[in-house]
């Protein structure tokens, strides 16, 4: 494979922020055998390139386990390909990893000379003027029109096995970034995994499915924070009806918080949904757990004052002490990390992240 590497981003973020990490079991697990477990153990241990053996042992010694255990021929398959499509997956992305993308969503439906389909090949064909690839799911109508805007060389296709739709559109077929998947929920985690931005158009059932999961996976703090653009055509009503739902429904019957809002932005303006997507990484690089802390990189260091306005407009999300800033030639907590970027450094409650969605706009505006 012929592939292009864009250093643009750090490529030492997870989509959780650090959270997977803190979850890691400190045994493996055993198969019920102690000298299986042994075999499994030594296995993981001579296999050269593993860089976590322990982790390597415990699949293993999970496989073992559903293979034997109370788990039905039709799972056990289920499984296997699932685990299967996430390796493909995550290979092909690996090789562009330092470069940001964008997840664009929408209606397989949309005709080409529909103002929505335009509207998504231009807003695509601007964000790979700033750098950033595009992903789709493949297929026609929005996915197309991703694809179409970005360029094969700017766009993956993750492509949904279906009895009754066609093979992947024009622009992406063939080409070795389209990812086949027989499961939606394989598919739906790359594009959160994947992703440093979210562009939704006018969809149908899918469309909301993948938009309300990206919301959900990071209102929860599952998923890192991105920013979310649900794009409208220029006069178009879709989203604006949308919001309208949410804002009665939703917010005033007391089932959202009112800082959720700050995690998407609703526009019929192709310059205002780029723009909100570089303004979210014009100081913010990125951000992860170690241990209670929350370590936010980014590209510039804040003044005195700025550290202070933080501290003082955001004391509901710290909690104890104070934010902090780290100067790149200072030791910082996520020091494995080669990079010599700024940080912010506290401790965060672990809640409200439209609130945190805020702080980094704060932390955005107050390096300018």
């Amino acid at each position: 494979m012929n592939h292009r590497v864009k250093p643009r981003k750090q490529s030492h973020s997870d989509f959780t922020g650090g959270m997977i990490d803190q979850l890691n079991c400190p045994h493996c697990g055993t198969t019920g055998e102690l000298e299986l477990d042994k075999q499994i153990h030594k296995l993981a241990l001579d296999i050269s390139g593993v860089e976590k053996p322990e982790l390597l042992a415990e699949m293993i010694t999970t496989a073992v386990r559903v293979s034997r255990g109370n788990v039905s021929y039709g799972d056990f398959k289920l499984m296997n390909r699932a685990l299967k499509e996430m390796m493909t997956s995550s290979e092909i992305f690996h090789h562009y990893q330092d470069c940001r993308k964008v997840a664009v969503f929408g209606s397989a439906r949309t005709d080409p000379d529909h103002p929505a389909y335009q509207t998504a090949a231009e807003f695509s064909r601007r964000m790979a003027e700033i750098d950033f690839m595009t992903i789709t799911g493949a297929g026609p109508g929005i996915m197309a029109a991703g694809n179409e805007g970005a360029g094969r060389e700017n766009s993956f296709g993750l492509n949904i096995s279906l009895p009754f739709e066609a093979s992947a559109n024009e622009f992406i077929f063939g080409d070795e970034k389209l990812i086949d998947y027989n499961y939606f929920f394989t598919r739906k985690l790359a594009f959160v995994k994947e992703a440093d931005a979210l562009a939704a158009f006018p969809g149908g059932f899918g469309t909301m499915d993948e938009a309300f999961e990206a919301l959900t996976l990071i209102q929860t703090g599952k998923a890192r924070i991105y920013p979310t653009v649900l794009v409208d055509e220029p006069g178009g009503e879709y989203w604006k009806t949308w919001d309208a739902f949410v804002r009665k429904d939703l917010f005033g019957n007391g089932l959202i918080s009112e800082s959720d809002f700050a995690l998407y932005k609703i526009t019929d303006s192709i310059d205002e949904a780029v723009a909100e997507i570089t303004q979210f990484y014009s100081n913010f690089s990125s951000y992860r757990y170690v241990g209670d802390q929350l370590i936010i990189r980014m590209a510039n260091l804040l003044s005195d004052e700025a550290l202070e306005t933080l501290n003082n407009d955001f004391p509901e999300i710290i909690k104890a002490g104070k934010i902090t800033q780290i100067r790149p030639e200072d030791p910082a907590p996520d020091s494995k990390n080669p990079d010599k970027l700024p940080r912010l450094v506290f401790r965060h409650k672990r809640r409200d992240y439209g609130r945190l969605r805020q702080f980094i706009d704060a932390v955005n505006t107050l390096a300018q």
